[in-house]
């Protein structure tokens, strides 16, 4: 089926460098109103169609006739095709180096014996030719169809560099041979070993690289395939594919759960780690909310299905983490750049090392292999893979410890904020105001001013009234029929319960003209509560504090996250009083209080003009504005759906300390970027200038130029086992 007008990702085959990524991403994007991004590591392309006319199968047609495969990824079952596509061609490429290796290996025990001093040439010239040629032409073909396709589109990759490089040793021993040239060396050995080396170099790539992406694999190995569903009054296996919204779906002890929805009957606790990173298993009842891949721990529950297939929370965080490996961070443009011009610059250096070395030494043959070792040695595959392979290691690491980066840039400007700002409720707090003190004045009782409060709240939907009510509903108190409701934005609520005309809220609002307790009010403010004024007409009945408590690992996390240099600042719309007392019990020196939420997006933008980089943390529509405006924004995942959208990062744990590890792994993956840079910038440095003056074999040259791509890979995959 063809997509039309929107975004799409496509699994491409056949690309053997940095360079053939660029080639496509340049060509998709020359296209008219298309956007796309290759990633080499990966294999796939991100590609955005807008408003284009074209559809997928009109870039799929243009990525093949640049000489390579693709097709659209859009379902797990797209995902499975993919992982048994790249076995299959992994055993392929296993087989032809098996081939290639037994065809070298003469060659290799000859360089052996030359070492020790033996004869020369061991094996007849004419033996060597035929063992080498099936290596140079049918094991090698990959290297002259990827050359042509290359060239033919006016750029150029690896293989033409091993196309280059190995035929020019085959070619010149195959000519010495036919001549009967016995006073010059023959190179079959050469060009036999760059290739096999080349090969085996590669299937190593590929199975590192296959680690690479191991997080994504786990989370989809995750849900069960297979559901226990009630259908027509009989309960059924069915495959998850055939569950539809609505189902109810029976989920036994220790079975994962196959679906989102909602529980209907059943009570059990479940294990929640491979979504949100939380080790606690959470309770689950009644009318509570369940996710797919999800472990039911203990009991049987039966489930309503609200979300099936794609429509998850993990199909969700899947495309989250797969969309994002995909991308590409700014530190990759350094790269890009020096790989687009690298091939050509390469190929100069290689003919005038042939022209150089002839002139000064007068030895062909010398020149030759210098030549060919400096094609061979160079390649840009370890600059190219220097930081997806770490991005895409990072990202992964980051969707286990329920971390999700929305692209690579939010990785990689994690580590390099100046100011983290903190909203708050929900964020600081655990967004969840609770009564925590109850006063009473001369004459009134206790019961009846609770009660007569939560009545009066029964008729809003403020955080507070939902304290309030909760703590009735606790105390088992009954409420009262409330008349002539009224709700005053800002303020609090008022109305009449039998003869009584009643008023709950602000105190400068409920009783301007009683007296009140001043000592209270300033003793609740200093610690950080908002009290609630209960008056009928003729006094003041009551004072009910409600607070919203700090959660028990923000103080931890906020003191992590300023170790690190970051400066922190708090939000919120409360007054001063109940601000200082919050930021007190956080750690945080630096606050603003009564701040409304149109002004949040205006404390970002102030704090940028001051050249900072910003970063929001934030769980409510009123926040998204302002996590738009910040350099990198942090949502956490019990908010709305417009502050996760808005987000670059979302947790999916309420849980400050989540931050502090997205810093931190955006801090060892910019090392890990790092390290890969100069490993692949520091081989290239060394590497050529040796091959040019002679001091390296092709055979040594190739074994390094294998092994760089390797070692790049490897270095990223060791991320994966640092803590965070």
């Amino acid at each position: 089926m063809e997509t039309q007008g929107n975004s799409a990702e496509l699994q491409l085959i056949g690309m053997s460098c940095v360079n053939c990524a660029g080639k496509i991403e340049k060509t998709l994007n020359g296209l008219p109103g298309v956007t796309a991004t290759v990633n080499f590591a990966t294999e796939k392309a991100q590609v955005n169609l807008g408003d284009s006319p074209l559809t997928v199968g009109n870039l799929i047609k243009t990525i093949q006739e640049l000489g390579y495969q693709a097709f659209e990824v859009n379902s797990e079952v797209d995902a499975q095709k993919i992982k048994e596509e790249a076995a299959a061609e992994y055993r392929k490429e296993l087989r032809l180096f098996i081939v290639s290796a037994i065809l070298t290996a003469p060659f290799l025990v000859e360089m052996a014996m030359m070492l020790t001093g033996a004869a020369h040439e061991m094996i007849p010239r004419w033996v060597q030719w035929i063992l080498a040629t099936p290596v140079q032409f049918w094991v090698g073909w990959r290297f002259y169809r990827g050359s042509y396709y290359a060239l033919k589109s006016g750029s150029a990759n690896m293989d033409v560099l091993v196309a280059l490089g190995t035929t020019m040793a085959y070619g010149l021993s195959a000519v010495m041979t036919v001549m009967d040239w016995h006073h010059h060396h023959v190179y079959f050995e050469a060009s036999t070993a760059v290739i096999t080396l080349i090969l085996l170099g590669k299937l190593m790539e590929s199975r590192a690289k296959g680690k690479t992406s191991e997080a994504v694999e786990g989370l989809l190995r995750l849900q069960p395939k297979q559901a226990m569903v009630e259908r027509n009054g009989e309960v059924v296996a069915l495959d998850i594919t055939e569950l539809v919204a609505g189902d109810i779906v029976i989920v036994k002890n220790g079975e994962s759960i196959p679906v989102d929805g909602l529980v209907v009957q059943g009570v059990s606790s479940v294990d929640e780690s491979m979504l949100t990173g939380e080790s606690m298993p959470v309770q689950k009842g009644i009318d509570d909310r369940v996710y797919a891949a999800t472990l039911n721990q203990e009991g049987s529950l039966r489930i309503k299905a609200t979300g099936v297939g794609s429509k998850t929370q993990l199909a969700q965080i899947i495309k989250i983490v797969t969309t994002a490996q995909g991308s590409k961070a700014p530190i990759q443009r350094l790269a890009d750049k020096i790989s687009a011009v690298f091939v050509p610059v390469v190929v100069g250096i290689s003919v005038l090392t042939f022209i150089g070395t002839w002139l000064w030494t007068g030895d062909l043959t010398m020149a030759l292999i210098s030549s060919v070792s400096v094609l061979v040695i160079a390649c840009p595959c370890a600059l190219g893979l220097a930081t997806p392979t770490a991005v895409v290691v990072g990202i992964g690491k980051g969707a286990q410890a329920g971390v999700l980066f929305r692209d690579a840039k939010a990785l990689e400007l994690a580590e390099k904020i100046d100011i983290l700002v903190l909203d708050k409720t929900g964020t600081i707090t655990e967004g969840k105001p609770v009564v925590t003190e109850i006063h009473v004045t001369a004459g009134q009782d206790r019961n009846q001013v609770l009660s007569f409060a939560a009545s009066l709240e029964a008729g809003s939907s403020h955080p507070l009234a939902h304290a309030i009510l909760e703590e009735a509903r606790k105390e088992g108190l009954s409420l009262h029929t409330v008349q002539n409701f009224k709700s005053v934005m800002g303020q609090g609520v008022e109305g009449q319960i039998g003869n009584q005309s009643l008023k709950l809220g602000r105190s400068a609002w409920v009783a301007p003209e009683f007296s009140l307790n001043q000592d209270l009010l300033k003793e609740l403010e200093s610690k950080g509560q908002t009290l609630m004024v209960l008056a009928d007409e003729a006094r003041v009945l009551g004072y009910i504090a409600v607070a919203d408590r700090i959660r028990e690992s923000s103080k931890e996390a906020i003191a992590e996250i300023q170790k690190r240099g970051v400066k922190v600042m708090m939000l919120t719309g409360d007054n001063e009083g109940t601000a200082r007392e919050i930021s007190r019990q956080a750690g945080i020196t630096d606050f603003k209080h009564s701040v409304k939420p149109a002004d949040k997006a205006n404390v970002i933008v102030t704090l940028k003009r001051k050249k900072l980089r910003v970063a929001m943390v934030g769980d409510g529509i009123n926040d998204a504005p302002a996590l738009a405006m910040a350099d990198v924004s942090f949502s956490m995942s019990s908010g709305t759906d417009i502050a996760i959208e808005t987000a670059d990062v979302t947790l999916m744990k309420n849980d400050l300390r989540s931050v502090a590890q997205a810093i931190q792994l955006s801090h060892l993956t910019l090392k890990k970027i790092r390290q890969n840079l100069f490993f692949a910038f520091i081989y290239n440095v060394l590497g050529i200038p040796l091959a040019a003056l002679g001091m390296l074999n092709p055979v040594i040259a190739g074994a390094a130029m294998a092994m760089s791509s390797v070692s790049v890979v490897s270095n990223s995959l060791l991320l994966k086992r640092k803590k965070i």
